[in-house]
């Protein structure tokens, strides 16, 4: 799963897949932090974006978390007008002044889109689209009434991952095998869902008119997931900690708010096609990452490096993301060529901003302190973590 809109489920990866890796650490081990992610901060920040000589009118279907929100933000911030289409239930939890200047239209992509029709928009971005027949009606309803049709899709697209240099052209997976079962099932069919999706969104509005992104693991403020959550809270704690996989094991993930901008880019400049939103900008290895995460924190830490797959296998640790174990059907997770969207205007977030950022938004009101608890929650990594050293020092 390399996206936000990753349906819920249970059991081994598909739990962590949709919750994330549930590791932390209770607030007061991480010191007095001073952070707040007040209203004025970003929005004044906002106000520094360059405003568009050509504002458009652009749909978001959904909107109300995390990259829908970035996307809201930057394109308010360039002049464009908003409209959202969603089921009023989700509330945004940062950014709320925004909003105000937001038109809402409420329906149920299920079976209620009436206030979508008779009504004419620049280009629409469906971030919400689980289904394949929920893009196929939006977009056979909306190919004459809108210019462009903006697909939120995933680099899932692209399991099982079997090569080392996964371009936007490498062919998607189209159907669940009948002998797929368990985590493999799940990830078949999610990726199966987001290609037909994408094939669906084009077949209405044709491949002239048709924007597919597909994004890797997305970090940053507002994520909805605590997959990647560890990393930063752990690091800020210091003393010993445990980093799986091999020095060179390539990651890649990157800041949902530079995949929203970038949209937002994309749908102004009238480019089509599809587009990987890999980051970060060159090959990284998962030591790099931990070093380059640890920087924005500076904690005092020593790092128990743990290169053998067969040994985290054992102890539960095939992930911990952005480190997937780079072997079987995850060969080419993190090996997504990602030239292509740099070539077209992707740019990157220094990774020691988007940590600082998480950590001011991590400890602001716009998470709830139940959600920092559940980071600590018994079958973490964080609460495994000494035991699963000491099996180590021993085997």
């Amino acid at each position: 799963m390399k996206n936000d809109t990753f349906p819920q489920n249970t059991n081994s990866r598909r739990e962590f897949l949709k919750k994330g890796l549930k590791a932390g650490a209770a607030l007061s081990l991480l010191g007095n932090v001073n952070l707040s992610m007040g209203q004025s901060s970003p929005l004044e920040s906002l106000e520094t974006i360059e405003k568009t000589d050509h504002p458009l009118k652009i749909l978001i279907l959904g909107g109300t978390s995390y990259l829908g929100i970035h996307q809201i933000a930057y394109a308010l911030s360039r002049g464009h007008s908003i409209t959202i289409f969603t089921r009023g239930k989700t509330k945004p939890t940062f950014h709320k002044p925004l909003f105000k200047e937001v038109e809402h239209l409420i329906g149920d992509r299920e079976d209620n889109l009436e206030a979508l029709k008779g009504r004419k928009w620049d280009a629409v971005i469906d971030n919400s689209g689980r289904k394949v027949k929920w893009t196929k009606a939006t977009a056979e309803l909306l190919r004459d009434s809108v210019d462009l049709y903006l697909y939120t899709s995933s680099t899932g697209v692209y399991y099982p991952y079997l090569g080392d240099d996964i371009k936007e052209d490498t062919s998607l997976v189209l159907k669940t095998p009948e002998e797929a079962t368990g985590d493999q099932k799940y990830e078949y069919d999610y990726g199966v869902m987001k290609a037909n999706s994408e094939l669906a969104a084009q077949e209405a509005f044709g491949k002239d008119r048709t924007i597919i992104v597909r994004p890797t693991y997305m970090i940053g403020p507002g994520d909805r997931f605590n997959r990647f959550m560890h990393w930063p809270i752990r690091l800020r704690q210091g003393g010993e900690i445990l980093v799986p996989g091999k020095a060179d094991d390539p990651v890649q993930y990157i800041d949902g708010r530079d995949v929203a901008n970038w949209m937002i880019r994309l749908i102004e400049n009238g480019t089509t096609g599809a587009f990987n939103a890999v980051g970060p900008a060159s090959t990284t290895g998962m030591h790099a990452f931990i070093y380059g995460v640890h920087a924005a924190c500076s904690s005092a830490a020593s790092f128990v490096m743990i290169p053998d797959y067969e040994f985290l296998e054992a102890q539960g640790i095939p992930y911990a993301i952005p480190w997937v174990m780079p072997t079987g059907n995850n060969y080419g997770t993190a090996r997504a060529n990602n030239q292509r969207s740099i070539n077209n205007g992707l740019t990157f977030t220094p990774l020691a901003d988007t940590i600082r950022d998480i950590y001011e938004w991590w400890f602001s009101e716009a998470v709830s302190d139940e959600r920092r608890a559940s980071l600590s929650k018994e079958g973490s990594l964080m609460a495994r973590e000494k035991a699963i050293l000491e099996a180590w020092r021993k085997r």
